[in-house]
């Protein structure tokens, strides 16, 4: 059974490097770096859909409801449609910097067991 959804998931892992670039009911961007052994662990959201930017460094995408698993480069983008429980890595030896555009719809984390 999933965890209670939460609003603000900064608290719940740990990255190199969190900012975020445009914020608006509905729609934000955010760009994350992660090390090498580091991710963003399982969860889902409700409402928002992922799309994942590679900026620098390699990205991999593990994804059910289908089984999936995406690597992604710079310059390549991914979708993850609300509801999809996935996981993302760094594919890579050294830091990975991703840009996350969520929406449209009220933005949350949910996170699994």
């Amino acid at each position: 059974m999933p965890k209670p959804a939460v609003k603000d998931a900064s608290g719940l892992y740990e990255v190199e490097r969190r900012a975020y670039h445009a914020s608006r009911p509905g729609f934000r961007i955010a760009e994350l770096q992660i090390s090498p052994t580091q991710n963003v662990p399982w969860h889902s959201h409700s409402n928002v859909q992922d799309t994942f930017y590679v900026i620098e460094g390699e990205l991999r995408v593990f994804m059910q409801d289908p089984k999936e698993d995406v690597r992604l480069k710079p310059g390549e983008t991914y979708s993850v449609r609300a509801g999809r429980p996935h996981l993302v890595t760094n594919a890579g030896k050294t830091s990975a910097t991703f840009l996350v555009l969520q929406g449209i719809g009220e933005y949350d984390f949910v996170p699994l067991v």
